[in-house]
């Protein structure tokens, strides 16, 4: 009876595991989630690391690229984590487009992701959603209201004077209308306008009092949602939109 009993349950355990995995697959829910200790050797940038399992880039968020405001404060933030062991989480996402690890990483109790994006060195980056969107949405927000690191607002005099007036995402004919609502003129060159996965433009025009200006793209701002920064020459925020 008792061995009966044994057999039984493990009937009833197996049909459970497969259950959650099968129910799991057909509704588009995470499948899997592992987290596995790492040495973490090397911070490539603000968002990519190398470690002993391979290279690793950071799920849900975008740090600035070389040579922009803010690149080494997210460099460095991750370098304080380079030789130490840390844990990788994977959830819907494995590898993306160049084979890199696409995890979140802790660190004992530090959610690194999550902190890159409280501390204001990255903008959300989200392609699909998981158990952690709503935290790193919470810690970008806070970042933002803050005005931290790439949140700083911009103290150019035309800084209140440009706006975006129109964005239209959808391709074929994609563009914006920049504006500006000023009785005078402003110059902006060296401003850039970026998207979410650092895309730029670079602004190399004037705008007289009340003109405005279209700006044509071809397949860079996503139908589905996307985000629009302009900033001015110091690389300080002017506007931001997200759709």
């Amino acid at each position: 009876m008792k061995l009966l009993n044994i057999l039984i349950f493990l009937v009833i355990l197996t049909n459970l595991v497969f259950l959650g995995y099968f129910t799991s697959t057909i509704t588009g829910e995470v499948v899997r989630e592992t987290r596995v200790l790492a040495n973490m050797s090397r911070a490539i940038d603000g968002d990519t690391i190398d470690t002993n399992l391979g290279r690793v880039r950071l799920l849900g968020i975008n740090t600035p690229e070389k040579n922009k405001p803010f690149y080494q404060e997210a460099k460095d933030y991750l370098k304080q984590y380079e030789n130490l062991t840390i844990e990788l989480e994977m959830t819907n996402e494995d590898l993306d487009k160049y084979n890199r690890l696409l995890r979140y990483v802790f660190y004992k109790s530090t959610f690194i992701n999550e902190e890159i994006l409280a501390k204001g060195l990255a903008n959300l980056y989200i392609y699909q959603e998981d158990k952690y969107t709503g935290r790193l949405e919470k810690a970008e927000e806070q970042a933002r209201e803050l005005e931290l690191g790439i949140w700083q607002k911009s103290q150019d005099t035309c800084a209140s004077c440009i706006i975006l007036k129109q964005l239209n995402p959808v391709d074929p004919g994609e563009f914006i209308i920049l504006k500006n609502i000023c009785s005078f003129s402003c110059n902006l060159q060296g401003w850039q306008i970026k998207d979410t996965a650092n895309h730029f433009t670079n602004l190399d025009f004037s705008l007289k009092a009340n003109e405005e200006k279209k700006l044509e793209y071809d397949k860079i701002w996503n139908d589905a949602g996307d985000n629009f920064f302009l900033r001015d020459k110091q690389g300080l925020l002017v506007v931001f939109y997200r759709y």
